[in-house]
């Protein structure tokens, strides 16, 4: 059973939203969960209408049954003093470092040991047991860079060649890489029924398995219901015309007779019909082409007043019920 999770998507799926909700969803029941937040956008923060994250793991929700949902929004610069002190015991030096602006310095000029420090930060806190000797944290989940990026995001090993193949710096990446291409790892994509997302989700998918890292489920978000098929609207259009007008008139939209507000309504009535008929088909080949994956397909409805503390609460619901245990 995985215990990191790794949510990426193409900008605009909603994997912020996304991964939120999967971390109450896997919060029920008692459990304890971590979202990690690693671009400094303070999503996270906005979802759960909280203040701002500072760099600390902080409760920021209970979620059913009990659970705990903790945050934290990681900074490669705090991030890389943790790594000077734990490494070097520089202390006081490194406070002094970062004074000087060379701790902006180094994760500005050394992109890989960014990557290192934030995939690292999330790792340890997978590994991470209390005194008891339980894992402090049943799940920890990663808010992760959009799908351009998220192989080379975590493919880390790559980045690493270039600044040491040998000491602390090199170690800690195989040891980020242990965790991150072992089964307790899953990197989900989140996607729309939408050519683009779709097509993303696919390459990226492809660019995962290439490097050996391991994929998790596909959550199609923001789906909207299927009111008609193409059956229903060209039995419409195909001689239903009068039906049409007498049901809207039954329905208090005026009289069916010829040029009467109901038959007026009846064109419009069945362009958007058509319309919907179209989208519902796209969908069904952009879904399609997603369960070719060969990876568990989950989805999401469209909330249609925006995504409130609420509405979060009711997608990990669903979510919970799609979700493996």
């Amino acid at each position: 059973m995985s215990r990191l999770h790794v949510v990426s998507g193409k900008g605009g799926t909603g994997k912020t939203t996304v991964a939120a909700a999967l971390a109450l969803a896997l919060a029920a029941d008692g459990r304890r969960t971590l979202l990690v937040e690693v671009e400094g956008r303070q999503g996270i923060a906005q979802l759960f209408e909280t203040e701002p994250l500072p760099y600390e793991e902080r409760k920021i929700a209970t979620a059913p049954g009990g659970g705990e949902v903790h945050a934290l929004a990681i900074d490669p610069e705090f991030a890389l003093l943790d790594y000077l002190h734990m490494f070097y015991k520089l202390g006081s030096a490194g406070r002094a470092l970062k004074k000087l602006g060379a701790i902006d310095f180094a994760t500005t000029i050394a992109p890989g040991l960014r990557d290192v420090l934030l995939t690292g930060k999330a790792c340890e806190a997978v590994r991470r047991k209390g005194k008891d000797g339980r894992f402090v944290y049943d799940s920890v989940i990663m808010d992760a860079p959009p799908t351009g990026r998220i192989t080379r995001f975590l493919n880390v090993n790559h980045e690493v060649a270039g600044l040491a193949r040998t000491g602390p710096i090199h170690n800690q990446a195989q040891a980020v890489m242990r965790v991150l291409k072992s089964p307790q790892t899953a990197v989900h994509m989140v996607t729309l029924l939408e050519e683009m997302p779709v097509q993303e989700t696919a390459d990226g998918i492809t660019e995962l398995r290439a490097d050996g890292l391991p994929t998790g489920g596909v959550i199609i978000n923001m789906v909207r219901p299927a009111i008609l098929d193409q059956e229903a609207v060209e039995a419409a259009a195909n001689g239903q015309r009068t039906a049409v007008a007498k049901a809207l008139s039954q329905a208090g939209l005026g009289g069916a007779r010829r040029g009467g507000t109901a038959e007026r309504l009846v064109d419009p009535l069945l362009e958007q019909a058509r319309e919907h008929a179209e989208r519902v088909e796209l969908e069904r080949a952009q879904r399609a082409e997603l369960t070719g994956l060969g990876l568990p397909l989950h989805e999401l409805e469209l909330l249609t007043d925006g995504v409130d503390l609420a509405g979060l609460y009711r997608l990990a619901a669903d979510l919970r019920k799609q979700w493996p245990t």
